[in-house]
């Protein structure tokens, strides 16, 4: 079939993207679904920070390539094999498909599968199959095993779970990668338990969602640090108990206003000095966890000797640590009844012809959550 989809040629190309549009919008050709495949309409994707550092070559992926891995549709046809789902079901799509077979899926971590890792290098679903083309029959690759900047999408079964019909698309479909990351670095990497205290450094779509996160695990005090005023008003209308802009002095003031830090500090913001700022203000005993992917060639100076003697640990939290399978149907009925309330990260809706402007509104840090309607 032919549809309409944003496709990336080249990275690193200069801002503002309204000009130099990275993402053409073209017809591309989709091949039907193949054995465990399943073929979605694409009705909500959000424009997330890492789309934004692919466009910026942040990380390199094979070219062409339809990005996009943060989305929900509706399902229109499974191909051979496929259990479970029918045409008509919603769904919540997952950028790491889990193999089910591998050491780490095993041991209960699916959101670190490596054979989703390698396929995502490649630019196929993690069967291997291309299902993307340009109309010339040049290959396009897929992105994270999804492609979700277009009109549909063949994925994998298991990059897919079903969700209720009375939720939402353009809800639903930020907590394929915001909520799932950042609530689930609170619920389940940090194990944020009621009465407990946290800072989260860098309110963006993941960030917000960790605050939220941190308000429905009932935490007694959450410190919200930003270098946006705005963001970080936003931060306590939303529950923040303290908020800092990250100056100068944001380490000593919060070191100064928390009593020598915070037990746990979350940082999502994906730059070495967010993540700096993060450990500075970690007490003495406490977790720094790293929720943001930086460029991949940043590297992280640190004093293992003083880690040590305060015994502050780092640790990662990749997909929030989540079990999609498990973990996004609590988080959903958390959202269903008002204790999870992710409608406030929308920032308004674009187009797949306003894509390149969306990115540049997201790369000025002027929004949330922008919403990709492809389909109208």
């Amino acid at each position: 079939m032919r549809m309409k989809a944003a496709v990336l040629y080249a990275q690193g190309l200069p801002r503002p993207y309204a000009e130099t549009h990275p993402l053409s919008v073209e017809e591309v050709e989709l091949a039907p679904p193949g054995p465990g495949e399943v073929l979605i309409e694409i009705a909500a994707a959000g424009l997330c920070h890492s789309d934004l550092s692919t466009i910026e070559n942040q990380r390199p992926r094979p070219l062409p390539i339809i990005i996009g891995h943060e989305g929900a549709g509706i399902v229109r046809e499974c191909g051979p094999g496929v259990t479970g789902l029918q045409p008509g079901d919603h769904v919540v799509a997952l950028f790491v498909t889990s193999c089910g077979e591998c050491r780490d899926c095993a041991r209960g971590k699916p959101n670190i599968c490596g054979a989703s890792f390698d396929a995502r290098a490649r630019g196929t679903l993690m069967s291997g199959a291309r299902r993307l083309a340009r109309l010339n029959g040049g290959a396009v690759n897929h992105n994270s095993g999804l492609s979700l900047f277009a009109q549909y999408a063949v994925v994998m079964r298991d990059s897919l779970v079903k969700i209720d019909q009375d939720i939402p698309l353009e809800d639903a479909a930020i907590f394929g990668c915001a909520v799932m990351t950042g609530a689930g670095a609170v619920f389940n990497t940090a194990r944020l338990r009621p009465g407990g205290e946290v800072a989260i450094v860098g309110l963006g779509g993941v960030g917000m969602s960790a605050l939220l996160g941190a308000v429905a695990a009932g935490a007694a005090r959450i410190v919200a640090v930003d270098r946006s005023p705005a963001k970080l008003a936003l931060a306590r209308q939303w529950g923040a108990t303290d908020a800092f802009l990250a100056d100068d002095d944001c380490v000593a003031t919060v070191r100064e206003a928390t009593r020598g830090g915070l037990d746990t500090v979350i940082e999502t913001a994906g730059v070495i000095p967010a993540l700096e700022l993060a450990m500075a203000i970690t007490a003495r005993g406490g977790e720094t966890i790293t929720a943001g992917l930086p460029n991949v060639n940043a590297r992280l100076s640190v004093a293992p000797a003083a880690m040590v003697s305060e015994e502050r640990s780092l640790r990662t939290s990749y997909m929030g640590s989540c079990v999609p399978k498990r973990d996004l149907p609590l988080m959903l009925d958390l959202y269903r009844r008002g204790k999870l309330p992710v409608d406030r990260l929308r920032s308004g809706f674009v187009t797949l012809e306003g894509m390149n402007e969306g990115f540049d509104r997201l790369a000025e840090g002027s929004v949330l959550r922008q919403i990709l309607r492809p389909n109208g």
